[in-house]
């Protein structure tokens, strides 16, 4: 390899050479009729690029990175440091090398064909070889390259491959992105042969109102275009074709223009099904390149979608409408194959985000895979369409370094010219956090001269200022603005184009705290459209526990709702031994690593729901808050639950209401004067089978309050047994292992430790509180226990009194936080129980995981889990499994026996087999032993989550301030 007139070109340290012998990117649809190359491959990794060849081979899959099979080179994770000391352009002498080989055989009926190797994706720098001749080389992570092997193979006969690819490059600084840093060929390998007389490119513009263009570019392998040849296209049966027979480029050197040609189709469609998110009407076209005899030479077939994108003002308009962009952040990426998706992991992907609501991605923060876009064309799912470009290390010199500025170009407009076709890609985007220079505004000068029928859209230009409008930036699309922030720009006066968050409410943990609040800002303010939640995956990568290293794609099933299997964990940043790393931060996702939704993904689903319902002075009304669609496609059931009087049904006939519009129904049930409080929810689900849902997926559940609660029944007279207090003040019971006492601390979540607010809470000794007896005092039956904790910042004053009741004991307690206490995690008790309780009945907010400033998704009802499912095991373990607005919960064992709670009003409510301390001491779920009983907090207060591991922190009307805090429940034995 030392000899290699590639390897001599040490293109892993040279800015300029972005690409040799490697073909234009082109939209043209190769990806039948080919010749797959995926499968095992001859393997070894080498030290560096110039290491010897010698040792042993072995074998990799193709596609996929050999940090996930077995090597010794393993998966490392930062965020914003790069993960070797060079500065750019340089790259570290370790450098892993990976040499991929294996025989072809070419077909024989290729003869006189033009023949090309198309290697779907490659990390980072790719170098191709064919029976030792050098071909070709390639950077750009995440984008297609194609040589031409004419020449160089023999139809009939067998050929030797070899993909040599290179770990570390200059590429690398502008690769510089959130997620795991991996090495080898992650895409699909592929043989086609093509006639000489081929289409070069395809671009194809589809507007609303029928008319339909076809840019055709030809070229012929073997020299000047013959006269004569012709394109035609076909549309769902029907023939078009083109303008006239061929057009030359416009060129001054007649000698180029012999060698490109370029035909235009042009058409009128009647009657024309239009594209949108909501109806992703497609149309078949198939255009064919024919040789001056009439016979076929070359055909390309597309789904396309009729639909105009457009910005007018300080609105983003699809087919003319302004829509609100609920969209997501979503990487390619698998927790046992790392970069390497299938197309069937790709649709699931589209489906889950479908049925929660989303309707739109960010392909963060690179091209994906191209049968994503496929799939968004398909199932209707905006795109902005991201070019493989972030220096974050690095930002501030490479945005105006000219050495980079080819490597800029050159990624976005490979990115451009792959995704044209698609309807789903409604924006470009420039790349992500790589500041703003020279660089920027060139790659956004070529795709604005090529393609003026999207708009441009990249943070880094448009964060200088909002409203400017002479940047590279289309739309204002910051990165987790107060949500104050941008209603006060909105109605400053000064907004000129669209805002739209690139990124905002981060999944870090257990997150996206005040997600409705911020929804109904942008809902209530013009000019605010919507953004893009960070991000779809908690990039977990499973764990062997044994030996530290991956999985490994395996067959047994080594996950579950969340959950790795037993000796396997998610591994997160450090897990590999890498001494540079940034921890958890990479398990930032509404989904876990196998897919499974996150509680915040319910909340996300009611705010973005089709339907939703309002009652006000008596009067019913039916929104529909979709776009373009009535609500034919959908079915419903209604739901009266009644705090105390169970849930009755009944069917629901959805009327027709058009888009935006709202009707008057009549209520479906005569409200019971007894029962209490009283809610009616709308159980919607799809009435039909829909791409992306059977019929009767449960689409949302809005919900309105009929009927408040009433006054508290009053207390029940002292019966039975005296309350037993013992000498240090605490309460005695059957059921209890460990009495009620005061708690200020959680288990920080990822929000509080990033956000500061844990340390802060370590600093006062939150965590490590002691209990001391002043007083307990008693008249007749109630018992008053008043005690002390001392914190740093003063002492906290707790009372507690015990008084029996029917069945059981109420207790009445109170708090008093001194004004240095400006913000604690909560202020309620805790308290255990003996074993035995395993399910949870309640009535309020669920069923599943609630707080408050995330419940808008958890319908009040009555419900019930086993404890065991009431945690949400987010990776690094933390607070979770909390449910607000609890009215009252019934603990039980299989027998009917168990407590009662029932606190003076609704009150954050968990119950879990942890207690603070062993969450807050576990890095892995694996580490957790669960305790035989439960752990239970009833809380007089509990702060709200925000998003402060990365973002605006929760709003002030979710924190908890100093002062005096009082509640109080009632615990009966069943």
């Amino acid at each position: 390899m030392t000899h290699d007139p590639l390897i001599a070109l040490r293109p892993w340290e040279a800015p300029e050479v972005t690409s040799w012998g490697r073909l234009p990117m082109n939209a043209v649809d190769r990806r039948s009729g080919g010749l797959p190359l995926d499968g095992d491959w001859r393997f070894r990794l080498l030290s560096a690029p110039d290491a010897p060849v010698g040792g042993a081979w072995s074998s990799a899959c193709v596609p996929g990175v050999w940090t996930m099979q077995g090597t010794d080179d393993l998966p490392q994770y930062t965020n914003v440091r790069m993960p070797f000391a060079q500065v750019p352009p340089g790259s570290p002498p370790a450098n892993p090398t990976g040499v991929y080989e294996r025989e072809v055989d070419v077909p024989a009926d290729w003869a006189g064909r033009r023949i090309v190797l198309q290697v779907g994706a490659a990390e980072s720098v790719l170098l191709v070889h064919v029976d030792g001749r050098p071909v070709g080389i390639s950077k750009d992570s995440h984008l297609a390259a194609e040589f031409d092997l004419t020449t160089l193979v023999t139809p009939g006969a067998r050929s030797t491959v070899r993909l040599t690819v290179v770990k570390w490059s200059d590429a690398s600084h502008i690769e510089d992105q959130d997620q795991w840093w991996h090495g080898g060929v992650t895409r699909s390998v592929l043989l086609y042969a093509t006639d000489p007389l081929h289409l070069a490119d395809v671009t194809v513009r589809a507007r609303r109102d029928g008319e339909l263009r076809v840019d055709c570019r030809v070229r012929d392998s073997r020299g000047a275009l013959p006269a004569g040849w012709c394109v035609s296209g076909e549309l769902e049966g029907r023939l078009l074709t083109q303008d006239a027979e061929f057009d030359r480029v416009n060129a001054e050197d007649d000698r180029v223009s012999d060698f490109l040609g370029e035909a235009r189709i042009r058409a009128r469609v009647p009657d024309v099904r239009t594209w949108n998110a909501e109806t992703p009407e497609l149309y078949t076209l198939t255009v064919r390149l024919h040789r001056p005899d009439g016979t076929i030479a070359d055909t390309t077939r597309h789904r396309i979608g009729f639909r105009d994108i457009e910005i007018i003002g300080r609105d983003l308009l699809v087919n003319g409408e302004r829509v609100y962009i609920r969209g997501v952040n979503r990487h390619d990426f698998h927790p046992l194959t790392g970069r390497t998706v299938s197309h069937e992991d790709m649709r699931a992907d589209l489906v889950l985000l479908k049925r929660f609501g989303f309707n739109a991605i960010r392909t963060a923060h690179y091209p994906n895979d191209p049968g994503l876009y496929d799939l968004a064309d398909e199932l209707g799912l905006y795109v902005v369409d991201e070019a493989d470009i972030e220096s974050h290390d690095h930002a501030h010199e490479i945005a105006d370094d000219p050495r980079y500025l080819n490597a800029f170009v050159d990624r976005v407009s490979r990115m451009v010219l792959r995704d044209k076709n698609h309807p789903s890609v409604i924006i470009w985007s420039l790349g992500n956090e790589s500041d703003y220079g020279a660089n920027h505004d060139a790659a956004a000068g070529w795709v604005r001269r090529h393609d003026p029928t999207r708009p441009l859209q990249y943070e880094g230009a448009a964060k200088l200022d909002w409203a400017a409008s002479d940047d590279a930036s289309d739309i204002a699309c910051p990165m987790y603005a107060p949500i104050e922030d941008c209603v006060a720009h909105a109605l400053s006066g000064r907004q000129t184009r669209p805002l739209i968050q690139c990124e905002y409410s981060h999944a870090m943990g257990n997150s996206n705290g005040t997600l409705a609040d911020t929804w109904a800002a942008i809902e209530s303010t013009p000019g605010l459209q919507g953004g893009f939640i960070w991000e779809f995956w908690d990039h977990g990568i499973l764990q062997r526990v044994n030996d530290g290293r991956p999985a490994g794609r395996g067959g047994a099933r080594l996950y579950d709702n969340g959950v790795a299997a037993p000796g396997h964990r998610w591994a997160y940043g450090g897990d590999f031994g890498e001494t540079l790393h940034d921890g958890a931060f990479i398990a930032d996702g509404v989904v876990f690593p196998d897919r499974t939704p996150k509680p915040v993904l319910y909340e996300h689903r009611e705010i973005a729901a089709p339907v939703r319902l309002t009652y006000e002075d008596g009067v019913l009304l039916l929104h529909n808050r979709l776009h373009f669609r009535g609500l034919e496609w959908l079915a419903a059931q209604w739901e009266l639950s009644l705090a105390h009087g169970g849930t009755l049904t009944a069917p629901a006939e959805l009327p027709d209401v058009a888009p935006g519009a709202s009707a008057v129904l009549a209520p479906p049930f005569t409200l019971p004067e007894e029962g209490g409080e009283a809610w009616l929810t709308l159980r919607v689900t799809t009435a039909r089978d829909e791409a992306w849902a059977a019929r009767g997926t449960e689409v949302c559940v809005p919900q309105v309050r009929l009927r408040a609660a009433g006054p508290g029944a009053p207390a029940a007279p002292p019966s039975g047994p005296a309350v037993r207090v013992d000498d240090d003040g605490l309460l005695v019971h059957p059921l209890l292992t460990l009495a009620p006492t005061l708690s200020l601390w959680r288990a920080p979540t990822d929000n509080d430790e990033l956000g500061g607010m844990a340390p802060r809470w370590r600093t006062w000794g939150l965590d490590t509180l002691v209990r001391k007896v002043v007083s307990v005092t008693r008249d007749g039956e109630r018992v008053t226990v008043l005690c002390e904790y001392a914190a740093t910042p003063g002492v906290v004053r707790h009372e507690q009194a015990f008084t029996p009741v029917e069945g059981g004991v109420r207790v009445e307690e109170s708090a008093e936080l001194p004004a240095a206490f400006d913000d604690v995690a909560r202020v309620g008790s805790v308290f255990e129980t003996v074993g035995g309780l395993d399910l949870l009945e309640w009535y309020g907010p669920g069923p599943w995981e609630s707080y408050p400033d995330r419940a808008a998704g958890a319908p009040v009802g009555h419900h019930s889990l086993a404890v065991d499912a009431l945690f949400t095991p987010y990776l690094r373990p933390q607070e979770s499994g909390g449910r607000h607005g609890v009215r009252h919960f019934t603990l039980s064992a299989p027998d009917a026996t168990g407590l009662t709670v029932e606190p003076d009003e609704p009150r954050q409510v968990s119950v879990t087999r942890h207690r603070a301390e062993d969450l807050t001491a576990a890095a892995h779920h694996d580490e957790l032993v669960p305790r035989s009983g439960c752990v239970v907090h009833i809380d007089a207060a509990h702060r709200g989550l925000g998003t402060a591991s990365c973002g605006p922190d929760t709003s002030p009307s979710y924190r908890i301030r100093p002062g005096v805090h009082r509640w109080s429940w009632t615990l009966r034995v069943l």
